[in-house]
């Protein structure tokens, strides 16, 4: 546990030791919630709208599979031009 004090503009300094032990840089978000009269700080990732469909479970199945694909070999190329990777899709 830490003391820390609200400073200018109702501003906290997290204590170095809360830093490292959840791995927080400049510029990460945290959320804050309350519980119980309690203030809980909880790191979180935000993710641009454009890229979330990339977190969904279906496009995670297919990153998953194509990870398979790849360590088996199992891939198209390299392709020396662009007329020749068409033409492999096309087959």
């Amino acid at each position: 546990m830490a003391l820390i004090k609200i400073q200018n503009k109702y501003q906290i300094t997290l204590p170095k030791a809360v830093r490292e032990s959840f791995g927080l840089k400049i510029g990460d978000y945290v959320e804050i919630d309350k519980d119980d009269g309690k203030i809980l700080l909880r790191p979180v990732s935000v993710i641009p709208k454009d890229q979330r469909y990339f977190y969904t479970p279906e496009w995670q199945e297919m990153e998953a599979e194509a990870d398979k694909d790849i360590e088996k070999g199992d891939v198209f190329g390299p392709f020396d031009h662009a007329q020749d990777a068409l033409a492999a899709l096309k087959e």
